[in-house]
């Protein structure tokens, strides 16, 4: 039976060619085609036959290629494209691998094992396994049977254990805990609170059981949020509305390329960040050329530590990028509800556990947003008799995804004619719940950890913190990280009635512990310049950083999980670019200990003064759960922003005209 399975193996691998697929190598940047998926299984399972060995892939990606290569290429298309290769890590008899696949040449041309600390990003089938093994548990069952509940109504999930001090390197495990429907969809209203089942991953057996004591599980009422189950009274009904481009859409996708007015950049998907916007640039009229302001721009973590302390949530920390996959946990998006009906989608594709593609369907919708805000305008009034009003209005392109981790985050990445970018995150869904003996506030008299929200039912604290990989070629590669300083002066002679005004201080950062910034301390402006390119009156070129949400952690430096999120310490860092620190978390991040971060890496403070740098930066919120957020959270939303700083001559859209009015037929229906 091996011998057939291998066999068949290479008879797929062999005749790919005659797969038809519309999936076409465009770019060297483009995520791996499911042909391509096939060829990298293919090729590992013929050196790790599944025969004799267990062999499970946690991540198949785009082995980033060299940048100077790309960029070569990119300025010349004639010469050879770099070589198109993939990165895996597999676990192999329970050691974790390394493999980059050269697609061109079909083989293997590294494989290392890796014997540091942390493991891969979990995948789904080994957390379901675990979730099925906890229902033949007996003890399980008979906790369950004790407490009244039906167990067909049970759902469990699986949570990364984490780090907390431990000496010796532990074992693949996770921790399973369940909540209740019988009554709802929203089963996370409905903890069963004090059950806390360990599973070690690689034997997949409970190894750990613990039933504490019974609280009660919280009501069912008024928590299911399906529109199908509301009963009066409703809340007004808007009347009906659209948006509609009779002319269609103003931008085009060719592969994974979109242009749009005055922007040109690549999209694609990895795995563990989502989307992956690259080679971002924006075209200068005046110049009569594309200018590029970015390389590389993705997510690369996102850290949620919850505060409660017992021993069903102490461990509750999580890493929603490195431990779970941000991009894998993505989901569909609906037409006239997570997107506008004038959105276009686009799919993306993953390797499951076995190494098999798997296609995701409208994982992104792309749109142009006009939202009725300006994008400027002037009423001249001086003028006598002569009023004069020019107005543009803001239209903009947004490419968007949603991933469902711990809550909903609506991602959003926005292009504006002036030149911005925008980064947009909405934290939406469901909310953790801790079961409570408590129906009232009053009745609280000790620390719960969160917000009696209803009848037996806390909202946990927690932090939300995303860290972003932006790494921005200011019109070139060599760039630098300036800080803008507005200084207060006081005024000391007796030319001015005024006693004080403020000026700018501009300090060009020489290396990386330069570039730590804490924002909020003191009033700066962030850019990112080009020190050899300089406006037609002096001025370097350049992208200024307008913060967004702006959140520090609040933990303690030596606590267990801020050791392993110490990229939170500081809201900006900047780092000469190496193509191997994309993980401000880690590269293996669940049970990491903190010793490959951003915050490790920046310890060797290298010079980053007119280099090619890397800008990262987190925001984020501390989440104190309210009563409006209870069965589901409305849509909370920060980001940030990146504008032009003198990178053009004057204001790019001066010249821009307004969008055609669209006019409607005088309908009587």
């Amino acid at each position: 039976m091996a011998i057939c399975s291998k066999n068949f193996l290479f008879f797929l691998f062999s005749t790919l060619s005659i797969i038809p697929l519309y999936y076409q190598l465009q770019h060297p940047l483009d995520s791996l085609t499911p042909n391509e998926f096939i060829q990298v299984k293919a090729l590992v399972n013929h050196s790790y036959p599944t025969s004799n060995h267990n062999l499970t892939f946690h991540y198949v990606g785009l082995e980033e290629p060299n940048k100077q290569l790309v960029i070569s290429w990119l300025e010349n298309s004639s010469t050879t494209p770099p070589p198109r290769q993939a990165f895996v890590i597999a676990r192999i008899n329970h050691k974790t691998h390394e493999i980059i696949v050269d697609l061109s040449s079909k083989r293997i041309i590294s494989d290392q094992i890796y014997n540091g600390y942390g493991y891969p990003v979990l995948t789904f089938d080994e957390q379901n396994a675990a979730v099925t093994l906890v229902f033949k548990y007996e003890p399980f069952l008979a906790s369950i049977s004790k407490r009244g509940l039906k167990i067909e109504e049970v759902v469990c999930e699986a949570f990364a254990v984490g780090w907390y001090g431990e000496n010796q390197k532990n074992e693949r495990v996770v921790k399973v805990v369940c909540s209740y429907k019988d009554g709802t969809i929203n089963m996370y209203m409905r903890p069963i609170e004090t059950i806390t089942v360990t599973v070690d991953l690689e034997e997949m057996k409970v190894i750990h059981f613990q039933d504490r004591f019974m609280i009660p599980v919280p009501k069912a009422n008024g928590t299911d949020y399906r529109e199908s189950e509301q009963r009066a009274p409703f809340g007004p009904q808007l009347k009906g509305m659209t948006v509609v481009q009779p002319e269609r859409p103003s931008f085009t996708i060719d592969g994974n390329r979109v242009r749009w007015a005055n922007w040109d950049f690549h999209l694609s998907f990895d795995a563990r960040a989502g989307p992956i916007i690259s080679l971002a640039s924006i075209y200068d009229t005046e110049k009569q050329k594309f200018r590029r302001v970015m390389y590389r721009g993705f997510l690369s973590e996102v850290f949620v530590p919850y505060m409660g302390l017992t021993e069903e949530w102490y461990f509750r920390v999580c890493f929603d990028v490195g431990e779970y996959g941000y991009g894998l946990c993505a989901v569909p998006l609906e037409s006239h509800r997570d997107c506008p009906p004038n959105a276009v989608f686009m799919g993306a594709v993953v390797a499951g556990q076995d190494g098999m593609p798997i296609e995701m369907p409208n994982i992104f919708c792309i749109f142009e947003r006009n939202a009725g805000d300006i994008m400027w305008r002037h009423s001249e009034t001086l003028i006598q008799d002569e009023l004069v009003t020019e107005v543009r209005p803001e239209v903009s392109l947004v490419v968007r995804m949603v991933s469902t981790v711990d809550e909903d985050y609506i991602n959003d990445w926005e292009f504006k004619q002036i030149g911005s970018i925008k980064v947009t995150v909405g934290l939406t869904g469901l909310l953790e719940i801790r079961g409570s003996k408590y129906t009232h506030k009053d009745q609280i008299h000790k620390e719960v950890y969160g917000t009696l929200l209803a009848e037996n039912s806390i909202g946990v604290y927690h932090d939300h913190f995303l860290s972003y990989h932006l790494d921005l070629d200011v019109d070139g590669e060599s760039n630098s990280f300036v800080k803008s300083k507005m200084q207060t002066i006081r005024v000391t002679d007796k030319n001015s009635p005024r006693k004080s005004y403020w000026k700018v201080v501009s300090e060009t950062a020489k290396t990386e512990s330069d570039a730590k910034i804490k924002i909020g301390l003191e009033p700066a402006d962030l850019l990112i310049v080009n020190p050899n390119k300089k406006t037609k009156v002096g001025n370097p070129v350049g992208y200024r950083l307008i913060p967004g949400s702006v959140a520090s952690p609040l933990l303690t430096d030596d606590d267990y999980p801020q050791i392993r999120g110490a990229f939170t310490k500081y809201n900006v860092w900047v780092t000469p670019y190496n193509k191997s620190e994309k993980w401000v978390g880690g590269l293996y991040t669940d049970q990491s200990r903190g010793d490959d971060t951003l915050a490790t890496w920046t310890k060797r403070n290298r010079r980053i003064k007119n280099k090619d740098i890397v800008l990262w930066y987190t925001f984020g919120f501390h989440h104190i759960p309210y009563q409006e957020e209870f069965p589901l959270m409305p849509t909370l939303s920060g980001g940030f922003e990146l504008r032009p700083a003198n990178f053009f001559e004057n204001n790019p859209v001066l010249k821009v005209k307004a969008p055609k009015v669209v006019m409607w037929p005088n309908c009587s229906t």
